[in-house]
């Protein structure tokens, strides 16, 4: 499985935003990879909802990077104006998981010896 550090991910992300007018909550949080080294985990705030969205990397099971909705405890109401801005981050969620596939797909880096 192609390792990715935290670092580069970042660099990605930059490289992602920096063209873009949004995105600007959008992180990269300590997670422990497979390999024991820290491969980076992309966190997707929402601002018009209250759960948390995630771009997870491939896994051994499945090659593909995938948007990770976590179930949050309690229903929300929102307006069509606050739909239509939710529809935008989640657009934004979607087009950073195909560059992060996209950028993926060439990328070799070593992880950190143990």
């Amino acid at each position: 499985m192609p390792y990715r550090s935290r670092e580069t991910l970042e660099g990605w992300l930059a490289d992602f935003t920096s063209t873009r007018a949004d995105g600007d909550l959008i992180r990269v949080a300590l997670q422990d990879s497979s390999l024991g080294a820290d491969g980076g985990l992309v966190i997707v705030p929402l601002r018009n909802a209250s759960t948390t969205v995630y771009i997870h990397p491939p896994v051994e099971v499945d090659p593909r990077w995938r948007v990770v909705f976590e179930p949050q405890p309690e229903e929300i109401a929102l307006s069509s104006d606050e739909v239509y801005a939710l529809t935008a981050e989640l657009n934004t969620a979607a087009r950073l998981c195909a560059y992060l596939a996209e950028r993926s797909a060439s990328h070799r880096e070593e992880p950190p010896a143990a």
